[in-house]
């Protein structure tokens, strides 16, 4: 592993403490008494303390210093005099350990007492401190220059989101983002045990990916010898709890979903499911806009938030608008009736890009989401989707061409998605055949797969139900305005990061050739390559030994593509 001249710097440092007798990493837990909030908002003169974080300022003065310890709530300012830490003429803790081997970034424990500067700033005067652990890395911290700008930020998105763990020290708005996550999950928690009903656990490795339609992760038990699957849903087995005398459950859901990623999508995801028995969906419809004004409340202490540049508000009530009414209102035409192929034909008329292969349902959900969909800033329920479209749901009571359905709509995307369940297992049963029919037409809307233990359970009756799910990183989108998912997960998913290893000159020009057009045929890679055959050869061969790069032979030729 190359070291960095700090690097190798700070671990000469670490010798060192180590030659004095300081172990750079105590096993002794230290008794912290107050954090930085706590001596600001109850602050008391000549008051003693006991704090410990990170430095994260140091102006050394001759025999005086000041500095800035961070803890797990702000930061708070320290003063360090000779005078005050050394005991009769050893010297030793203030000039040898903190003015040279204590650097940003290092964990320290502070005993003092409070007193404020001559500029007003709530001070704690070092009375004695200790090394609490050694940091290796200097810390990305910014820097400021005479004119007051601040330049160096670590705001890199890729290093920061894989780099979380530095992100969260050095960009304080990044931890009061997590910090209002937390809020919201507790806040949706205890509006749910409040009205009585239970958090429950379902399986993660599902024998078939049910409750909705999505490419499932694979995996293998080797006990059992069978493939099983991350969920894609929690939906079926918290059914088959309202099944076996459950009023109310709730999930917060790890979810996964092996499709693509981008500024709105991450493969893993957390959903919110929740099913009550005795309700439907209009019940649910109240309901949900209650719970989000609560939980509004709770993280941002108003109904109101900004997101993308609109003003939303969460207060109760939301507009209900029904999806046939959505589409005739944005594009003229009334799906009401309407047989698949008319409704290809209308879709076409749009401009919209449609084949055979897809179902009505997916035709007028191609509709609605191209059409309609951008045009709801405010929340806003869209009800009463066709049947095709909604393979879970109960027939709606007044027009059998529909079902009791509506989601959630806001600044143009889905928040929530809710039913009446349908808990017909003559009719469900029905409901999936037609899926997987769908599905073997290349439909990707629909589910190729039947859950028959599911079917089971409904045999055994499952009482009129209203669920619905939440996706709650979306939802943390809204509520802290961040347009992009990767903001409010603590470590969304990444491509693996390049090797670390040294490169010719000649592999370097063939890599980063590689790396915008991969994969790509070696005779078309040849031709941007201003080398011999002799050096491109070796080059190739470089790439591919490191790991750096690999070869795929396949009917159609030699494709090379970077690692």
């Amino acid at each position: 592993m190359q070291l960095s001249e700090q690097e190798q710097v700070r671990r000469e440092k670490l010798s060192q403490l180590r030659a004095l007798g300081i172990n750079p990493y105590p096993p002794e837990l230290y008794p912290v008494d107050h954090t930085s909030t706590v001596i600001k908002q109850n602050f008391e003169e000549g008051k003693k303390v006991v704090i410990a974080g990170r430095l994260m300022r140091k102006k050394v003065q001759g025999k005086a210093s000041f500095a800035e310890i961070q803890d797990s709530e702000g930061r708070i300012q320290v003063y360090f005099n000779r005078d005050e830490i050394c005991l009769g003429d050893d010297k030793t803790l203030y000039n040898d350990v903190f003015k040279k081997l204590i650097d940003l970034g290092d964990f320290v424990g502070i005993e003092g007492t409070l007193f404020t500067t001559q500029v007003g700033e709530m001070t704690v005067l070092v009375k004695d401190f200790i090394l609490l652990s050694k940091t290796l890395r200097p810390l990305p911290l910014p820097k400021t220059d005479a004119e007051g700008n601040v330049y160096d930020e670590f705001n890199d998105p890729e290093l920061r989101y894989r780099q979380r763990y530095v992100d969260l020290v050095v960009n304080p708005k990044v931890k009061e983002t997590f910090v209002k996550r937390t809020k919201l999950f507790n806040a949706m928690r205890s509006f749910f045990t409040d009205a009585g009903y239970y958090e429950v656990e379902t399986p993660i490795l599902q024998p078939i990916p049910g409750g909705a339609a999505a490419r499932p992760f694979i995996t293998h038990h080797n006990s059992l010898d069978v493939p099983m699957y991350l969920r894609i849903a929690c939906e079926l087995y918290l059914k088959k709890l309202i099944v076996g005398g459950f009023d109310g459950v709730f999930e917060f859901a790890k979810t996964f979903r092996n499709e693509g990623m981008d500024r709105t999508h991450n493969p893993e995801f957390t959903m919110m499911e929740i099913y009550v028995a005795y309700k439907d969906y209009n019940w649910m419809m109240d309901f949900t806009e209650k719970l989000l004004e609560h939980c509004a409340l709770a993280v941002n202490g108003s109904s109101k938030t900004v997101f993308a540049g609109n003003e939303i508000d969460f207060k109760a009530p939301y507009a209900r608008v029904t999806m046939t009414d959505s589409i005739k209102h944005f594009t003229g035409f009334d799906i009401s009736g309407k047989t698949e192929e008319e409704i290809r034909k209308a879709a076409i008329e749009m401009g919209l890009e449609v084949d055979e292969s897809m179902g009505k349902g997916k035709l007028i959900d191609e509709i609605f989401g191209e059409k309609c969909e951008g045009n709801y800033i405010q929340p806003t329920f869209i009800t009463d989707y066709p049947k095709e479209m909604s393979p879970l749901t109960k027939e709606h009571r007044t027009n059998p061409d529909l079902t009791e359905r509506f989601e959630l709509m806001i600044c143009g995307k889905e928040l929530a998605n809710a039913y009446s369940e349908l808990n017909d297992p003559i009719d469900q049963r029905e409901r999936f055949e037609a899926q997987v029919e769908l599905a073997g037409r290349g439909d990707d809307e629909a589910t190729e797969f039947i859950d028959n233990d599911f079917l089971r359970s409904l045999e055994y009756g499952m009482p009129p139900t209203s669920g619905m799910g939440i996706g709650m990183d979306r939802f943390m989108m809204f509520l802290t305005d961040n347009e992009s998912i990767q903001e409010v997960l603590f470590f969304p998913q990444m491509k693996p990061e390049t090797k670390q290893v040294a490169m010719s000159d000649d592999e370097k020009i063939v890599f980063n050739i590689l790396k915008d057009n991969s994969p790509i045929d070696l005779v078309a890679l040849k031709t941007q390559v201003d080398l011999s055959n002799k050096k491109w050869d070796k080059a190739i061969k470089g790439l591919t030994k490191n790991g750096l790069a690999k070869v795929n032979k396949t009917d159609e030729g030699l494709f090379v593509e970077a690692l």
